[in-house]
């Protein structure tokens, strides 16, 4: 059995470990710095194995070193966003957290592929990727997949339309700055500008560039886990099974797109290997100007860090 090591035993890590368990493809090992989260939690989801019918192993610890052999890393540790906190707010904090758990993937998983979770998304992607000193094809971050999946549920629910039907395109930062792309988004093969009108689609790129924030303010006292986890898990599920899926994440740029030394979504072929291609979509001039922008964004956090 392959296995994946989830660091962050909160709501979203806790949740992708059972979405993972449940698919059946690796055991999972749950690390958090709390003493007994981590073993509790895994020892609650253990339980839940005969009801939801999966064999998956899912242990709980509060060592770093159990996550040597892990096929992937799913950094989710971090500090989560308050009502009226911008993602920068977070920087500071969660920079140490990604330190941390940089050291100790680089010691005892050299061979992992890590996926980041953590807030700021593409700044802490960034940092991960400096501080293992892997190769940037192993080393990404979840956004694109989860602000995509927003913009497909609104965009369902606006046209009264199965969710499966609906494949969206989001790129940028993981942030107010993000970027829809309606060209290429399409509700069984039919481009979204021939089913709504530019206002409905501004409504609805609006709405998906503060749909974290949304869910903060109606929570008070939290922020999304349910849908950025099973994000996460189809990530994951694409590395592990080698899937060549053809997802918007954070990867680091190099030139591409006229950006450089930055992490941010853009559409990638992820599999066994990671970040296997990243694919350059031919771009507006105004698409183009707010992908740069948002990278800028990125960038600024980045610096932010020294």
């Amino acid at each position: 059995m392959r296995k994946v090591s989830v660091i962050g035993g909160g709501n979203v890590g806790a949740t992708a470990a059972l979405y993972i368990a449940e698919r059946g493809i690796a055991d999972v090992t749950l690390v958090d710095i709390l003493e007994g989260v981590p073993q509790g939690k895994a020892l609650d989801l253990l339980q839940s194995r005969s009801v939801r019918g999966f064999d998956s192993k899912i242990t709980g610890t509060n060592d770093f070193r159990d996550i040597a052999g892990s096929d992937v890393i799913l950094q989710t540790a971090g500090f989560p966003r308050k009502p009226g906190m911008s993602r920068t707010d977070l920087l500071k904090a969660n920079a140490e957290i990604i330190e941390k758990a940089a050291a100790a993937i680089r010691e005892f998983a050299p061979n992992a592929v890590v996926i980041c979770v953590t807030n700021p998304l593409d700044a802490m992607t960034w940092l991960m990727f400096k501080r293992t000193g892997f190769p940037p094809a192993r080393v990404m971050g979840m956004a694109g997949v989860l602000d995509s999946a927003r913009f497909c549920c609104f965009i369902a629910e606006e046209l009264g339309v199965s969710p499966n039907d609906v494949q969206a395109m989001v790129l940028g930062g993981h942030g107010d700055s993000m970027v829809p792309l309606p060209r290429y988004t399409t509700v069984s093969g039919i481009s979204l500008p021939d089913l709504l009108s530019k206002e409905k689609i501004d409504a609805l790129v609006k709405r998906t560039a503060a749909g974290g924030a949304e869910i903060v303010s109606l929570l008070k006292t939290g922020s999304a886990y349910y849908a950025p986890a099973a994000s996460a898990a189809q990530m994951v599920e694409a590395v592990l099974l080698d899937r060549k899926r053809i997802l918007p994440a954070a990867a680091y740029l190099d030139g591409i797109y006229g950006l450089k030394d930055v992490y941010c979504g853009v559409p990638i072929k992820l599999g066994a290997k990671g970040v296997e291609q990243i694919l350059e979509l031919t771009l507006s001039a105004e698409e183009l100007a707010a992908l740069q922008k948002s990278a800028a964004d990125v960038s600024a956090m980045i610096a932010e860090l020294g």
